[in-house]
């Protein structure tokens, strides 16, 4: 998801300094602010086009829907989980996508875009 000009991103620019990741095209969690912004960065590399379905927050849980085509053409949907802290801060963020065959397409481009920069164990 880029950011337009003056547009803070949905999660990105909250996390804590400790927050955790979890998703489908990953072993674990990613912990840190850092760390979480690689991955999510580096999974938007491998996105031709992402176009947002669903979006409300409920309470202190933000909930993004998307659809994305991957750059090898495949179909990809995805729900956003993201859990805000009373001061707006992000402890906690949760991707689940589907269908299994476009995660797993995924997961491999993570895997070697990522490989020496996160725990190999995170990754599939």
């Amino acid at each position: 998801m880029s950011n337009i000009q003056g547009e803070r991103h949905p999660f990105l620019d909250d996390l804590t300094a400790d927050a955790e990741l979890t998703s489908s095209v990953l072993r674990g969690p990613v912990i840190g602010r850092d760390e979480i912004k690689l991955a999510v960065n580096t999974v938007g590399a491998f996105y031709a086009s992402q176009d947002p379905t669903f979006l409300e927050t409920v309470g202190a849980r933000l909930f993004l829907e998307y659809e994305a085509v991957l750059t090898s053409g495949e179909r990809l949907n995805a729900t956003v989980v993201v859990d805000r802290n009373s001061d707006g801060s992000v402890p906690r963020v949760s991707v689940r996508m589907s269908p299994l065959g476009a995660v797993l397409s995924l997961a491999a481009n993570l895997r070697e875009a990522l490989s020496g920069r996160l725990p190999e164990d995170l990754l599939l």
